[in-house]
């Protein structure tokens, strides 16, 4: 029997249509404005023309005879995009237009309307990056493609550098073996062999996140907001051949500068051309570093630069000013209305009494000769010059003369007195014999022994520590000024109370001269030493002189110095860090209202568990149950933010640790029930966090629609 004959296909003939005998048909299916805007479409159409022809059918009468006329069912947005060219001008209203045309209509008009849009496929993201790639190499600049695909410059740098990543990281996306945010976060570096290296570390963990992976990448590398290279500035460290990652898809605070050996070198070379530039200004010594450990100049003294002082002529046009500005302000306050005119005078009389107040100030030359200056670098980059330093060894000597009016003495008596054997000694300026009479005693007065002496001062010891206790402000006097020429005066241990004092400098311990605690210090530290007198031995009349509230300051001040409540593995002071709970009670005092916060650094040095454990006793057991599925970066972000204003500390920060819950129950929710009202839901993720609790999610990202707006936002 013979084979039926296989159907074939006939297509629908294409034809030349005016644009006038089109007209939009009511059976399109897209209702709702999407992706590129109708006028960006004309304007595509107006440069390239129409690359895709109208699905047209014709219009037909009672009778069933086409009219002549055609609707467009698919197609309707391009139908649009070309009349806004004809109101424009731009496009003739009988211009031919190529279209499809179905008479045979064997489907519905809704249903090609439907097919036409739901069987386009939109372009793989990998190609729409290889294409802007291909129209870079043609000589396209970004603004240029923007233009052309209606889509911003940063959009386009951000395509084509995913199109720069390793070609065989780009094969395994296009195989959906990584993820299109994992693309982004290696764009980062152009290595492309660090590239494949870091994804052969990460390939068989479970660590995979892009957040990681932009870690490995710059692990060697320096953050632009690194106080070396703010120093050194982004224009210095590539012009000397370095190179700056940046990511387009995260805010990245200026990038990474990826050689911090040759960052260093700049660093060093810079601060070397500043120190030798204030070494000119005539100080001793000058020394520089990126940074110093806490209490560096520990042990040094310290001078001050002191303001000009003013001429008969300063003084006289500075008073003149402020009796003009005192009549002018005092006038002007009585005023009911405001004047321009006078404010502006009294912004001009104040700015030139600024003038005068804010005069040079200078060292003395002598005393720059023993002294120098550390160079450092601020937090901000900035240089940061300290200066006024004199070093134990350059202090100036003060001789006493005992030994020169011993040998004095011992030659005046060897000239004045014969047969004698030349050991003089000379008392009140007068020499004196050794008494070889027959009773073994002459007129000449010896030196008493020196037991007597001790005998006798020894005596004088004990009155005085009677007399002293009975004046508290003396003994108060006394103390303080033994604290303060061992914290202010190296060498002048002038003082016959024997106490001693020390002061922990902590210098091991990194950041710390960064806190607020250690700034006020520093700063209270500085204003007392500006305050005391140069020389020790005015010390003991400028402590009389201090009033009650300034004496008992600078007291607490000086005795704080000595405060140690370290715990060190090597060294057991159960009693004195009793003591310094027992002191921190009795000053009310407590590290929250001091300002401490556990911070994401901090959060990050502790394991996991404690991590959980430390959600647990500040929220409770449901918070950390909603973090205990993250990696431990995330989860030390997000434990971070959970105990924000939750008063909670670790246990070495706490006083009365016994009084603390190790773990979250009715209590601990009981109490931080209103609390947590005010905070709003503590509980809650953010999305980007709650995104991370199913990390094997394999849901497929495109780029033309949603996805071009999910890049946007990640730049």
């Amino acid at each position: 029997m013979a084979k039926n004959a296989i159907q074939k296909i006939a297509m629908n003939a294409a034809e030349n249509i005016p644009y006038d005998k089109l007209m939009l048909s009511q059976k399109n299916v897209r209702r709702i404005k999407d992706g590129v805007s109708i006028e960006q479409l004309a304007e595509d159409i107006g440069r390239r023309k129409l690359i895709q022809s109208l699905n047209v059918r014709p219009m037909l009468d009672g009778e069933g005879e086409e009219t002549g006329t055609f609707e467009v069912p698919a197609g309707g947005r391009r139908y649009l995009a070309l009349g806004i060219l004809i109101k424009q001008k731009r496009l003739a209203k009988n211009e031919p237009i190529p279209c499809i045309v179905n008479r045979g209509q064997e489907t519905s008009a809704e249903e090609d309307s439907l097919a036409e849009n739901l069987r386009r496929a939109d372009l793989h993201p990998l190609d729409q990056f290889r294409a802007f790639k291909t129209l870079s190499d043609q000589g396209l600049d970004p603004d240029e493609i923007g233009a052309r695909f209606f889509v911003s410059p940063a959009i386009v740098r951000q395509r084509l550098r995913l199109a720069s990543v390793s070609p065989k990281l780009l094969e395994f996306y296009e195989n959906d073996e990584i993820r299109l945010e994992q693309i982004m976060a290696f764009s980062i570096s152009d290595d492309h062999a660090r590239q494949e290296q870091v994804w052969e570390r990460i390939s068989s963990s479970h660590t995979q996140e892009p957040y990681y992976i932009r870690r490995l990448l710059t692990e060697t590398t320096v953050r632009a907001d690194d106080r070396r290279a703010v120093y050194v500035g982004a224009e210095a460290y590539e012009a000397a051949g370095g190179v700056i990652l940046r990511d387009l898809f995260e805010q990245d605070s200026g990038g990474w500068f990826q050689d911090a050996a040759l960052l260093e070198q700049l660093v060093f070379d810079r601060l070397k051309v500043d120190a030798e530039a204030i070494r000119a200004e005539g100080w001793k010594w000058v020394e520089a570093a990126i940074s110093f450990p806490y209490g560096h100049a520990s042990g040094m003294r310290r001078i001050y630069a002191e303001a000009q002082e003013l001429s008969a002529e300063e003084i006289e046009r500075y008073d003149a000013l402020k009796a003009e500005y005192d009549k002018l302000d005092a006038d002007y306050a009585k005023a009911e209305d405001a004047d321009e005119a006078i404010e502006a005078k009294l912004d001009q009389l104040g700015a030139e009494l600024d003038a005068i107040d804010d005069r040079p100030q200078s060292y003395d030359p002598a005393q720059k000769d023993i002294a120098g200056v550390f160079v450092t670098l601020a937090a901000n980059g900035e240089l940061q010059v300290d200066a006024g330093f004199v070093r134990s060894e350059d202090e100036p000597r003060t001789e006493t003369g005992d030994v020169e009016e011993g040998e004095e003495g011992g030659a005046e008596g060897q000239t004045r007195s014969s047969g004698d054997d030349g050991e003089g000694v000379v008392v009140n300026g007068e020499p004196v014999g050794d008494g070889s009479g027959d009773d073994g005693e002459d007129d000449c007065i010896k030196p008493l022994p020196d037991r007597l002496v001790f005998d006798l001062t020894a005596q004088r010891t004990l009155a005085l520590r009677n007399a002293l206790a009975g004046d508290v402000d003396i003994a108060i006097v006394a103390a303080l000024h033994a604290f303060v020429l061992q914290v202010f005066y190296r060498f002048a241990p002038d003082t016959c109370l024997e106490i001693s004092l020390k002061s922990g400098s902590f210098s091991q311990v990194d950041g710390l001269a960064e806190t607020s605690w250690a700034k006020e210090i520093a700063e209270r530290h500085e204003a007392w030493d500006r305050d005391l007198p140069d020389e020790a031995e005015g010390l003991w009349d400028f402590l009389l002189g201090l009033d009650e509230a300034s004496r008992k300051a600078l007291f607490a001040h000086c005795v704080s110095l000595t405060l140690n409540a370290v715990v060190e593995p090597w060294n057991r002071r159960a009693k004195a860090l009793e003591h310094a709970d027992l002191l921190g009670r009795s000053l009310q005092f407590d590290m929250v209202d001091a300002g401490w916060t556990p911070t994401v650094e901090f959060l990050g040095r502790l394991t996991k568990a404690r991590i959980l454990q430390a959600v647990r006793e500040a929220r409770g057991a449901d918070s950390a149950q909603l973090i205990d599925h993250m990696k431990k970066d995330s989860m030390a972000r997000e434990a971070a933010r959970l105990l924000e204003r939750s008063n909670w500390l670790p246990e070495p920060l706490r006083l009365e640790i016994d009084e603390v819950a190790t773990d979250a129950g009715d209590a601990v929710a009981g109490d931080r029930s209103d609390e947590a009202a005010i905070d709003g839901d503590a509980a809650e993720l953010p999305a980007f966090l709650a995104d991370d609790a199913d990390p094997s999610s394999d849901e497929p990202v495109t780029i033309d629609g949603d996805e071009a707006d999910h890049l946007q936002a990640a730049e």
